[in-house]
């Protein structure tokens, strides 16, 4: 059995004055790619911000590496291999595309690994090797999101966690995204991605959880999910 990375359990967590996240547990196992899906307002984004240490849990308890993660801030999560790609992407407009790979790396200070690094993430996303020195603000949202996606690669996740990575991209940018999206998981990287294209997310994942009402609904084997009426009718738009 492979090593549980991330485990969230009993989890409840409050959003301006709402309690949007209503007792949630669920895993990701050390290789693997899970999806969360859910409409919009599930739950969702709430849920990551807790386990990424951006806003506190009312209840329950969030492991990482196997130990919890409450008192510990996101910075030192990062720094022990948490690490997230926010939802609307948040580069840095007024910093070039290189020097946001290298803020990536704050955590790190292995120059020769660094450079290195951003050569591997070139290597991921030509686009962002052509424009090197172009200021992130003036790029369009999908070259945004792959430079969010670059930055986060730089900190060497042990978990990569993404919220929404192809929300308001067109259809060419977010096959694009999930091609990364598997790549990156390909090369070793566990990953747990929230998106609302349950298709998608379902086809690349190994298991999916589903959240409705800032509780899980369902949960299983991803390719089980997929087949599955409910979740077809639901979100699948069958």
């Amino acid at each position: 059995m492979a090593q549980t990375l991330l485990k969230v359990s009993g989890l409840k967590v409050a959003y301006g004055g709402i309690q949007a996240v209503k007792g949630v547990d669920f895993e990701v196992h050390e290789g693997e790619l899970v999806s969360l899906i859910g409409s919009n307002g599930a739950g969702k984004t709430t849920t990551m911000k807790a386990i990424t240490g951006t806003l506190p849990p009312l209840e329950g308890q969030i492991e990482f590496m196997g130990k919890p993660t409450k008192g510990r801030g996101a910075w030192d999560l990062v720094k022990e291999g948490l690490v997230m790609v926010p939802e609307g992407r948040g580069v840095f407009t007024r910093m070039t595309i290189t020097e946001n790979l290298q803020i990536g790396a704050y955590v790190r200070n292995d120059k020769a690994g660094i450079a290195a690094d951003i050569e591997k993430v070139f290597g991921i996303f030509p686009r962002l090797k052509e424009r090197a020195t172009q200021l992130a603000g003036t790029m369009s949202g999908g070259e945004q999101q792959m430079l969010a996606m670059g930055r986060a690669l730089m900190a060497r996740p042990k978990v990569l966690l993404m919220d929404e990575p192809t929300m308001g991209l067109s259809p060419i940018m977010c096959d694009k995204i999930f091609e990364v999206v598997q790549e990156v998981h390909n090369q070793g990287v566990t990953i747990l991605l929230v998106e609302q294209n349950a298709s998608r997310a379902l086809q690349l994942a190994d298991r999916g959880y589903v959240m409705e009402s800032g509780l899980i609904s369902m949960s299983g084997d991803a390719k089980v999910m997929l087949n599955d009426p409910k979740v077809r009718a639901a979100y699948l738009g069958e």
